[in-house]
């Protein structure tokens, strides 16, 4: 049975919530911004956000997995099923997939994270139908051929050496691993060569059963969309698949929770013939749902958010030490990290490293200014605003709102959280998280003297 709102059909109200929930999330002025959910039943949830003004839509399909999901031995399974998702389903070939959207002009891709993946399709508001189908017959008609897994085995083992040619991407994987160790957590999401060479398809497979069901999945739409005619056409994908009425079907369980990480003073090196020096210097920060985020998110904007930053100005304008210099958090279920980046010669790393230490403990101690905190607030405020100018970026923060969080939240809502952060709340957030000892990762061509020094960073 076909679901059509109340508006085009001649069912009563009541008897269309008995098929599927839906609810305005949040109301926009005339229609615009209004986003709605509808849950159907076997507990996909759809969710959509309205904007008549532009020409494009861009849906995509969130799986609660990641890298995190994974035992050691299936370490990579999640990234190497974002990729056999491409290959083909009983519909259509690997090339009848990327055919139908390049001929509409579309971009189609996907992405792996620690805690989730997503799939999703940017296209003209009058192909919408079409994305709809080719990224629902991918979620629930793959075939994970045993010819595809191999074949695909040396793409991963490609991207896999492309990722360890980055040195300033690869550290970030080996902080990981430093602060969080051979835990979920801490293993690269890309899995390792060994990982990805002992995968096969049946484990694969498996893998693909056990997690991609309704109740895993978060389905987003957002740009010149209609909210029934998308869920319309996302039920009557999912009902051709069969994928509605699984009674086999394990609900979301709470993550193993990391509040008791203790990373003090470790020191990850990977000494690698490179032109500079790699490093991160952090320490535990805050889970995605701790209040404090906001808080967290003005301080690092002030210390390493952009060129007025404090330790963008130390290091890079006023001693020339480092091209680039920032700092950054990673906020999960249950845990977090913040870190400093910065890429210097390795004859200079010392001298960066006690800078942004003692940078660090000063602001621990002291707090930041009031007009740092003003400045930080507004560029924050800003680059928030900016980053969702597209259909895409609206795409993925109601899709990952509704995964992580269960909750909607407006820009205007999040311009206001951000605006309450008071000088009190950064100065509490900056003891709670900076006055830990840090830990740190360096990748880089260090002398034997240099490597023996680095305990002195987080000492």
């Amino acid at each position: 049975m076909t679901f059509r709102s109340s508006t085009t059909t001649a069912r009563t109200s009541s008897e269309v919530r008995a098929v599927a929930r839906t609810q305005t999330l949040l109301a926009g002025q005339n229609g615009i911004g209004t986003v709605r959910r509808t849950i159907l039943p076997g507990g996909l949830r759809v969710v959509t956000e309205t904007l008549p003004s532009v020409r494009s839509a861009t849906f995509g399909i969130w799986v609660q997995v990641g890298s995190r999901d994974e035992t050691p031995t299936l370490n990579g399974a999640t990234h190497y099923l974002e990729h056999l998702l491409f290959k083909g389903t009983r519909k259509r070939s690997a090339l009848d997939i990327s055919s139908a959207m390049d001929a509409v002009g579309g971009e189609m891709n996907a992405f792996t994270a620690k805690e989730y993946t997503c799939y999703y399709a940017r296209v003209l508001d009058t192909d919408l139908p079409l994305a709809i189908d080719v990224v629902c017959d991918m979620l629930t008609g793959s075939l994970i051929e045993a010819e595809d897994v191999d074949a695909e085995r040396g793409v991963i083992l490609e991207e896999i050496a492309m990722t360890e040619d980055d040195p300033g991407d690869c550290v970030h994987d080996l902080f990981s691993h430093t602060m969080l160790g051979d835990t979920p957590l801490g293993r690269p999401v890309l899995g390792t060569v060994d990982t990805v060479n002992a995968l096969d398809r049946d484990r694969i497979a498996r893998f693909y059963k056990k997690h991609y069901d309704p109740t895993h999945l978060v389905v987003a739409a957002a740009g010149n969309v209609d909210h029934a005619t998308v869920v319309r056409q996302v039920r009557r994908a999912f009902e051709k698949a069969g994928a509605l009425s699984r009674t086999d079907a394990v609900p979301v369980t709470p993550r193993e929770g990391r509040r008791d990480l203790r990373t003090a003073g470790r020191v990850g090196l990977l000494n690698r013939k490179t032109e500079q020096a790699h490093v991160v210097l952090g320490m535990p920060g805050l889970s995605r749902t701790d209040e404090r985020r906001w808080a967290l998110g003005v301080l690092s904007t002030a210390l390493g958010g952009g060129m007025s930053s404090r330790l963008f100005q130390e290091v890079r304008e006023k001693r020339g030490l480092a091209y680039s210099v920032y700092s950054y958090t990673s906020g999960f279920a249950d845990c977090g990290l913040f870190g400093v980046y910065a890429g210097c010669r390795p004859s200079q790393i010392h001298d960066v490293l006690k800078i942004c230490r003692d940078g660090l403990d000063q602001v621990a101690a002291e707090g930041l200014s009031d007009e740092e905190i003003g400045r930080a607030v507004g560029q924050l405020s800003g680059s928030t605003v900016l980053g969702l100018e597209d259909t895409g970026a609206l795409m993925n923060r109601i899709g990952k709102s509704e995964l992580c969080w269960g909750t909607q939240m407006s820009v205007d809502d999040m311009l206001a959280r951000i605006a309450a952060v008071t000088p009190d709340d950064v100065r509490a957030v900056a003891r709670d998280v900076l006055g830990q000892r840090p830990s740190l990762s360096v990748i880089g061509a260090l002398k034997d003297k240099q490597a023996d020094r680095l305990d002195e960073a987080v000492a």
